[in-house]
């Protein structure tokens, strides 16, 4: 089969299209031929070294995508060849096959096209558990959104409108800003406004009951920004890293700070398909809409990542094999 791959740490230069030998799958798992890819920064972050990578060269990146089931295992059951299959946590899917294991493929319903799989499920599965485990939304919740043109902040948005809130968002540019408002978000400030100062205006100087900060350079102004009582979901960082809290300003204020992994909550094949159905029914009811993805052949995953690290896309970019 033919693989996005890597031999070194480096920039976007280290990676090589070749062919490499076909995945063997064990009793267990099923040999999926990808149809679409996601890219995410994770990829990015484990060319460049900074994330572990198991085994040895020539690496394989990739964790998501969609594809159709052409060899399954002889333990498995309830999957034919044939079957649309998808996968949100699943190594080396840069490449024209990959095993996955029973436990991690998700049944694809056919209103759901593979691009569409493709983009929704570590994005989609992020903003998921933020707002029905982290915090969950209530009617009527005001809920800040940092990074909200972004695949997880989008999904945020409208995510929280379902679910009855209403949504402050916040982002870098006009250009963003627009994006977040077409997703939803009843108000968009900028990062280079006095934004905690607009976002305490709007909400008539009480705060938001919660925010989604993912920035983590402005935690402490997330905490001014949120109600007495209110809750910071920390999720990411990449402003930088957070500073320090002080118990007492949270003991002072009766706020929570609260974090969020995904990989604490897809534990199990029932929170995979449970959570992941619950996204493709919001899709195929017209509730939950993916913008077009930005679409790469996987040969031309060098081009993929530069786009990528420019951050100047605002949906989901592919690699399609």
């Amino acid at each position: 089969m033919k693989a996005l791959v890597f031999e070194r740490f480096g920039g976007p230069e280290v990676l090589e299209y070749r062919e490499i030998a076909d995945p063997v799958i064990g009793p267990d798992e099923i040999l999926v031929r990808m149809q679409a890819i996601g890219l995410n920064f994770a990829d990015v972050y484990r060319r460049k070294g900074n994330y572990h990578l198991a085994g040895k060269p020539p690496y394989i990146l990739g964790y998501e995508g969609a594809g159709i089931a052409e060899q399954v295992g002889a333990h498995v059951k309830g999957v034919s060849v044939g079957n649309r299959i998808a996968f949100a946590d699943v190594p080396y899917a840069n490449a024209e096959l990959v095993a996955v294991p029973k436990e991690k493929a998700i049944p694809l319903p056919e209103g759901i096209s593979f691009k569409e799989a493709a983009s929704v499920l570590l994005q989609g599965l992020t903003a998921h558990y933020l707002t029905k485990d982290s915090y969950a939304i209530k009617q009527n919740d005001i809920v800040l959104v940092h990074a909200a043109a972004g695949g997880v902040g989008q999904l945020l948005v409208q995510i929280v409108k379902l679910l009855g809130g209403r949504v402050i968002g916040l982002t870098s540019s006009k250009e963003k800003a627009a994006a977040a408002q077409f997703a939803g978000a009843d108000f968009v400030f900028l990062y280079n406004e006095d934004w905690k100062q607009k976002v305490l205006e709007a909400t008539n100087e009480c705060g938001v009951d919660a925010v989604y900060e993912s920035v983590g350079s402005t935690l402490m102004d997330s905490f001014g920004a949120t109600r007495i009582g209110g809750t910071v979901i920390f999720y990411g960082m990449a402003g930088g890293d957070p500073a320090p809290v002080d118990p007492r300003m949270l003991m002072d204020t009766s706020k929570t700070l609260t974090g969020g992994d995904l990989w604490n909550v897809l534990t199990s094949y029932e929170e995979r398909v449970n959570r992941s159905q619950e996204l493709f029914r919001w899709m195929e009811e017209g509730r939950l809409h993916m913008n077009e993805p930005s679409v790469f052949a996987l040969h031309d995953g060098q081009e993929a990542h530069l786009y990528l690290e420019s951050r100047k896309s605002t949906g989901k970019i592919l690699l399609i094999p």
